[in-house]
């Protein structure tokens, strides 16, 4: 699978383990490494500014997509490759999956978490194939997980749901498993 560009959902936090943002750092200089543009939610705080500022530190490209509501409060990146403003969060998720060829998901609070369920939901509705892959750091998403499972266990999701996101613990293993696919 060609992958160029590739949609992070993340934390606007940096969370209370520096394990989070070395990750961040670590992802960001893996796209720019392998020429992968990262697409993102325009942000410059939490794991967000560390992704961001990775990847352009490493000589890589960055795009975000940020409401207006948020830059007005001058929470935008200021020195990305590009910026796009819309109108609304909805908009916001639109734009980034239109831009991206896969999905990496990092820690993150509930924006994150209702942006990775959408993305699923889309997935699993045949709305789209691209990948989606989660970066599992220090079993983060191992409660996540077991919610999916739960579901399928009463009945309310197909056992394939549990098949539309692949889990990986570490930045390193992200090139690798996208080679695979």
């Amino acid at each position: 699978m060609n992958i160029n560009y590739l949609c992070v959902f993340c934390g606007a936090s940096q969370g209370n383990n520096s394990v989070f943002r070395a990750a961040a750092v670590s992802l960001g200089s893996e796209l720019a490494k392998n020429q992968i543009q990262l697409i993102y939610g325009g942000g410059s705080s939490g794991l967000m500014g560390f992704l961001a500022n990775s990847v352009l530190e490493s000589g890589g490209k960055v795009t975000g997509v940020i409401p207006q509501h948020l830059k007005d409060r001058e929470l935008s990146h200021r020195g990305l490759t590009k910026l796009e403003v819309v109108d609304n969060m909805h908009q916001r998720k639109e734009r980034m999956f239109e831009l991206a060829d896969g999905i990496v998901v990092l820690p993150g609070g509930v924006g994150t978490l209702e942006e990775s369920l959408e993305i699923i939901t889309w997935k699993q509705l045949g709305l789209h194939k691209k990948p989606i892959i989660f970066l599992n750091i220090m079993g983060y998403w191992e409660d996540f997980y077991n919610l999916i499972k739960g579901t399928v266990e009463q009945g309310f999701a197909s056992e394939q749901t549990q098949n539309l996101y692949i889990s990986i613990d570490t930045p390193d293993r992200l090139i690798p498993t996208l080679e695979n696919l």
